[in-house]
């Protein structure tokens, strides 16, 4: 018995990391091919500048789609369970991307193209919005509470080593056909090499149990609250608030130390693509490591201090990449990279387990999914938005960092006066 509990628990946080990175990869090869493609493929007709700000906009309108994908899969994991929402999102992601390397250019069918790109992507967006909180609830409420935080951290490797994954394939095929050619086609070889992963992620999510806190849930009460978001507003409106701000604040920094990063890299520091994407490649396999050790550290000496040192760390290594000069030495920048994504690997580390110990089940799903996916919107989404309008309206990506402090200090002070959930039965209030 304890050989086959070893199986399943093993198989739970595979297929939640697989499952997880695969979601991760299709959201992130779109986000580099909008900063590297989209611009030419599907906006032609702007200025440059303008081509790169639509194409950033069409990966803002994913984040966009999230919060629907929050209250969807949120309502639906709380009633029908983390299992079956988990299959349906990858299922959705997994199409959706796929379907994005067929798309026709703006050179054959016009304005339909970014028409179907956008719509794409919402599905994209609505998809992740279920994914992202899913897996990581399904990990909490079945592994031992003690070492909850080193458990949640398996589902939440899948954005870095999504960012590794992606890094690497848009490499090759570069190295491989060219820039100009990835460009004109080989943009499209990653959305449709995604099909093979999401194929082996569905299979491994299809023999995946359900979580443990959910089936006492219904076993308790024989039934599932009807209406889970609207008691998750009325009730716990506190801890969402919590679970928005902090974030808030990470989401704000990944995307300005990965989206924007590249836009940064090109438009002021003056360097090759190449460089932008390769010190992501090597930031991101070290995050992979660093949110496995934050997670273990958060069960030793709790949540609060491990986010607290993430969120200024990040703050501080932001103002360093931010103030790199025109020209700078590659070799610089991929330091400033290795030392953004530690300092982010911190606070993601920390702050999952935190999240998930701030609700009862009945009510965990859908609470923690909507604020979640909000703050991604008011984090994510714009953010390399925001950046890229400043580099260009300032010349300089010093404002950045003014920016920065501006969505990360109340992340800050928001965990400053938090309680400590380290330690917290899942299960104790259903």
């Amino acid at each position: 018995m304890a050989q086959d509990g070893f199986g399943k628990r093993a198989r739970l946080l595979f297929a939640s990391a697989v499952g997880t990175i695969i979601e991760w990869y299709d959201f992130f090869i779109f986000a580099t091919c909008a900063v590297l493609v989209f611009d030419k493929a599907f906006f032609p007709t702007a200025d440059p500048a303008i081509g790169v700000l639509l194409g950033l906009s069409t990966f803002a309108i994913g984040f966009i789609a999230r919060p629907l994908g929050g209250i969807i899969f949120g309502v639906l994991g709380d009633r029908i369970g983390r299992k079956n929402a988990l299959v349906v999102s990858l299922a959705m992601m997994g199409g959706s991307t796929f379907a994005m390397g067929l798309l026709p250019t703006y050179a054959s069918v016009g304005v339909l193209a970014p028409v179907l790109l956008v719509l794409l992507r919402i599905f994209q967006g609505i998809a992740v919005g279920g994914e992202a909180t899913g897996a990581l609830l399904i990990v909490a409420e079945s592994m031992p509470g003690k070492q909850r935080g080193f458990w949640t951290s398996f589902p939440m490797v899948g954005g870095p080593a999504a960012n590794v994954l992606a890094a690497a394939t848009i490499s090759f095929l570069t190295l491989r056909f060219g820039e100009q050619a990835f460009i004109d086609w080989a943009w499209r070889l990653p959305f449709l090499f995604s099909i093979i992963l999401v194929v082996l992620g569905f299979w491994m999510r299809r023999k995946v149990e359900e979580s443990p806190a959910f089936i006492e849930l219904v076993e308790k009460r024989k039934s599932v609250p009807g209406a889970p978001l609207s008691e998750a507003f009325k009730h716990f409106s506190k801890p969402m608030g919590q679970v928005f701000l902090v974030k808030t604040a990470e989401n704000t920094l990944f995307y300005l130390f990965t989206t924007f990063f590249l836009v940064l890299t090109v438009q002021y520091l003056g360097l090759a693509r190449s460089v932008g994407v390769g010190a992501l490649f090597w930031g991101s396999i070290l995050e992979v490591v660093v949110i496995m050790a934050a997670a273990y550290a958060s069960d030793r000496f709790g949540r609060k201090p491990l986010m607290l040192l993430g969120l200024v760390g990040g703050l501080a290594a932001g103002a360093y990449l931010f103030s790199l000069p025109h020209g700078a030495d590659p070799q610089l920048v991929l330091q400033a990279t290795l030392l953004t994504l530690t300092f982010h690997g911190i606070i993601v580390g920390s702050m999952a387990p935190f999240f998930t110990e701030l609700f009862p089940t009945h009510v965990r799903y859908s609470a923690m999914s909507i604020s979640y996916q909000v703050a991604s919107v008011v984090g994510g989404s714009v953010a390399p938005l925001i950046a890229t309008l400043l580099l260009g309206a300032t010349g300089s990506p010093h404002s950045v960092i003014i920016y920065a402090a501006v969505m990360v200090i109340p992340g800050i002070i928001c965990v400053l006066l938090s309680k400590e959930t380290h330690g917290r039965d899942l299960t104790a209030i259903i």
